[in-house]
């Protein structure tokens, strides 16, 4: 498995818009009746290229989401986003959840499901061509879709690495 290095960002003065994903009721039954609390996954992005994703759980839903929102800025990261999409093709896993994503043409939207959709949205990317294959769990969704951005490479970077130039890696 390949090394993944994340482009980490902090928060700081960052305007971030924030997205609820999915809301968990969770029941626990005791002796005296049933205790109900929520889980609250959120996505927060700036919509040009910084992108992160928390959980939180409390007893209330709203402070549930509180949470996830706090969780959401201590995981940010930075996402190379070329004219609305993204550079290459990008495969990853997590759990039993894989998400493929493919750069679009301009004017083609993001195609992608609801989990898959808000991460995209937040992280400002507009085309995008994007398949979420085996489970459709929110949570591994989410997390899949993070590790496929987070190892994208800008063409910059490629160039680079391989001592070519930057047409070259383009045009083949």
């Amino acid at each position: 498995m390949s090394k993944v290095t994340l482009n980490k960002v902090k928060a700081g003065d960052l305007e971030l818009k924030e997205k609820v994903v999915a809301i968990n009721r969770v029941v626990k039954t005791t002796k005296g009746g049933r205790a109900f609390s929520f889980s609250a996954l959120v996505v927060v992005g700036n919509e040009s290229g910084v992108v992160g994703h928390g959980l939180g759980k409390a007893k209330e839903v709203q402070e549930a989401i509180t949470k996830g929102i706090e969780d959401a800025k201590k995981n940010l990261i930075k996402v190379p986003v070329m004219h609305g999409t993204i550079p290459h093709d990008q495969l990853a896993k997590e759990g039993a959840a894989k998400v493929l994503i493919k750069p679009a043409a301009h004017g083609t939207g993001v195609i992608a499901g609801g989990s898959m959709r808000a991460v995209l949205e937040s992280a400002g990317i507009t085309d995008v061509l994007a398949k979420s294959l085996g489970s459709a769990n929110p949570h591994n969704v989410v997390k899949a879709t993070f590790k496929a951005l987070a190892t994208l490479r800008e063409p910059v970077q490629v160039a680079k690495t391989r001592t070519i130039g930057l047409k070259k890696v383009f045009n083949g």
